[in-house]
């Protein structure tokens, strides 16, 4: 081989190595990792209705993956980090993340940009009927189920149930949705909280192996002043019939559960994706994967956010006349 060809071989190989560099930053670039939550809750609902949705596999100039986590404040954290570009956080951590007012965590998670509302979670708190368990303040020496340590439901628990005065006086079990049911039916938990949206599978599973009760933990909230103290929770209820055996509406509070992205998250995949899930198949779609998104839409996205936009969706809910 003469040396033109020598140099021409040294030529390619140099323009190969660089050109699969420059590929797998774009492609590293174009990588939406979509944080969700724990098995049993509806956080990973949101992540993997998305990443599966047909029109956006078929985007060119992005991926969306799905990916499990603790839930809400691991989200946070992980998105404002970049270590997720987009997940699900409640609006209540959002917003007291961003002020420096988490729990033992001065830190400012000002990365964290609202995309849109989801759906509201309300709390709630499962007993066995006749257990004698009708307020908060009955779980003193129990034995709970309180959600996986790093999610919302953890965090939400913690601090309504320190505000009763009772976070310290129960045996905590910090464990999912579906493992906290599973424990409750075999007897080895009095009870076990969830920050969730209804109808939630772990209920419903619980409520096939027992007679179950919910607990009013709207007039806890009420007559406790937690509303006047944290006045990002609303009031409703989970009405009668949603699980079997509870035949009362069960007053309860609620947060927004939020889609959020970190704020160098490029604005047009934002708006892509916006476009896409907000469209009427998308929305249908989304509808198909639970019942919980039936209030998602168009309307309702850019509402009951306190805290900024990514560019992104700022500019779509212009668009769409919604801001």
């Amino acid at each position: 081989m003469n040396r033109k060809h020598v140099a021409l071989v040294i030529g390619m190989c140099a323009l190969l190595a660089v050109t699969t560099i420059f590929s797998g930053d774009a492609f590293a670039k174009k990588l939406v990792i979509f944080g969700g939550g724990p098995a049993g809750g509806t956080f990973q609902v949101v992540a993997n209705g998305i990443q599966v949705y047909k029109p956006v596999k078929a985007e060119k100039d992005f991926r969306v993956k799905a990916q499990t986590s603790a839930g809400s404040v691991e989200n946070l954290r992980k998105t404002d980090a970049g270590r997720q570009q987009m997940s699900v956080v409640y609006s209540g951590h959002v917003w007291l993340g961003r002020n420096g007012k988490m729990k033992n965590d001065p830190k400012k998670y000002q990365n964290v940009m609202a995309v849109a509302w989801l759906y509201g979670a309300p709390a709630q708190l499962v007993v066995k009927k006749g257990s004698g368990i009708n307020s908060t303040k009955d779980l003193v020496g129990k034995k709970v189920g309180v959600g996986n340590a790093g999610s919302g439901a953890f965090a939400n628990c913690e601090l309504f149930f320190s505000h009763m005065g009772v976070w310290d006086k129960i045996e905590r079990n910090a464990m999912g949705y579906n493992d906290a049911a599973a424990a409750f039916g075999n007897n080895q938990l009095d009870a076990f909280w969830l920050f969730t949206a209804f109808p939630s599978g772990a209920v419903i599973m619980a409520a096939q192996t027992n007679d179950i009760e919910m607990v009013n933990l709207g007039a806890d909230a009420q007559m406790s002043g937690f509303f006047e103290k944290y006045p990002y929770f609303g009031k409703l209820a989970v009405p009668a019939g949603t699980y079997r055996g509870v035949e009362k509406d069960v007053p309860s509070f609620q947060d927004s559960a939020l889609w959020v992205a970190n704020s160098k998250v490029p604005a047009d995949v934002v708006y892509r994706l916006l476009e896409i899930v907000y469209a009427d198949a998308g929305l249908k779609h989304m509808y198909g994967q639970k019942k919980t998104f039936k209030k998602m839409s168009l309307d309702t996205g850019a509402t009951n956010i306190v805290t900024p936009f990514h560019p992104g969706a700022e500019k779509f809910w212009k668009d769409k006349g919604k801001m």
